[in-house]
């Protein structure tokens, strides 16, 4: 057999192994439907929908690019069984991208931070924070209601959400618990990372519900239980519980799963309730010296307000279909007074997201830039990036 023949059976037998895998090779397409770049927006890949047994083998590459793009690995019932992937693409305005869904290892996975956390801290009685890049949360536990119920000091009792007004990208949570281990009421004072200078008490602070009976606003207390769901470089997620609360004679039945996900201000909101054909989902008022903004069509209320020696942007969103309007509800009692978003419960759920922005953190730093990301946050969630399969 001369040199050719060899080099032309070598040729095939390439050929062919390569087209033998690119029909083995499965490919979707993400579509962007908007007219602006969508980047920092979570593509949820399930494990039924991939027909994949094993996700943790699984990556997602950018046909384009070549790049394999940083994915999570999510088990959302907690049984040891993963159940989908995520990863966030930047698709350009009305176009599409493809990716190829390819079988790697683990030293292949591209490596990324651990932005989006979050964790029970028993070192600050039940406190449950989280933050990604951009923002971070607390709500609290049974241990701090019951010290307030006991006159112990040190407790606290709502189920209002506090926010932690950082202005780095890194992950403070950690750092500011130990500071705080160190040297009680430490992460109260300015930092080059910023502090906790933001007042819940029985509020609603950064989107915590209420159910309103005639004029009156009814309320849980403290969570009860808690899951955390996950943890990584796209997403953070947990489960919270509560006791079965009364709303005007009406027993409402309350948990919900919180979510958090790279490069967004808003929490997601998840809200399992029984009780109610409706909810509001608030934010305080403070000093009332701030401006409740909202917009029907596009489904948001807004509160910008000063705050100390600077400002907070505070907001709830919601898809069309849920929002069902806002209020500005302004009481003399010590912290009742909060803009309220009217959500509508479908199914025993509601689904909605609340953050912020804190001038100092540079990321929207006036009424209008913060109101221009609410829209186009809720064109993102009205209009989602399609996937499909790749013919």
């Amino acid at each position: 057999m001369n040199k050719n023949t060899i080099w032309a059976g070598v040729l095939c037998a390439a050929l062919f192994t390569s087209c033998n895998q690119k029909e083995n090779t499965k490919s979707i397409v993400v579509k962007n439907t908007l007219d602006f770049e969508r980047t920092s927006e979570t593509v949820e890949l399930s494990k039924s929908f991939l027909k994949i047994e094993d996700l943790n083998t699984i990556g997602i590459k950018d046909v384009e690019s070549g790049e394999l793009q940083v994915t999570q690995t999510v088990d959302i019932d907690g049984d040891g069984t993963l159940d989908e992937i995520l990863f966030q693409p930047t698709v350009a305005a009305n176009s599409e991208k493809t990716f190829d869904i390819v079988t790697i290892t683990e030293a292949e996975k591209p490596k990324a931070e651990t932005l989006c956390y979050s964790r029970f801290v028993p070192e600050r009685t039940d406190d449950y924070t989280w933050e990604n890049n951009k923002v971070a949360f607390r709500v609290y536990g049974p241990v701090a209601q019951k010290m307030v119920e006991d006159g112990k000091p040190g407790g606290t009792l709502s189920s209002g959400v506090d926010a932690w007004l950082k202005k780095v990208e890194y992950p403070i949570i950690n750092n500011w618990y130990e500071k705080n281990a160190e040297k009680p009421g430490a992460y109260h004072k300015p930092s080059p990372e910023g502090l906790d200078n933001f007042h819940v008490g029985v509020s609603r602070g950064v989107g915590g519900i209420a159910v309103k009976q005639d004029t009156t606003y009814y309320f849980s207390k403290n969570y009860t239980k808690w899951r955390t769901i996950t943890t990584g470089p796209i997403r953070t997620s947990f489960h919270l519980e509560y006791e079965t609360w009364d709303a005007g004679g009406n027993q409402i039945k309350e948990s919900k799963t919180i979510s958090l996900d790279l490069g967004s201000n808003l929490s997601k909101f998840v809200t399992h309730i029984e009780g109610t054909d409706t909810i509001s989902a608030g934010l305080t008022l403070h000093e009332k010296d701030g401006e409740v903004t909202g917009n029907d069509e596009n489904g948001w209320i807004s509160y910008w307000q000063p705050h100390a020696d600077s400002e907070i942007g505070m907001a709830i969103v919601a898809k069309k279909g849920t929002f069902l309007g806002f209020e500005k509800y302004d009481t003399e009692a010590k912290d009742l007074s909060n803009a309220y978003a009217h959500l509508k419960v479908n199914n025993n759920e509601v689904v909605y997201y609340a953050g912020f922005a804190w001038k100092e953190a540079e990321q929207y730093t006036t009424p209008s830039e913060w109101e221009n990301y609410l829209t186009k946050f809720s064109n993102q969630i009205n209009t989602p990036l399609k996937v499909s399969w790749a013919e």
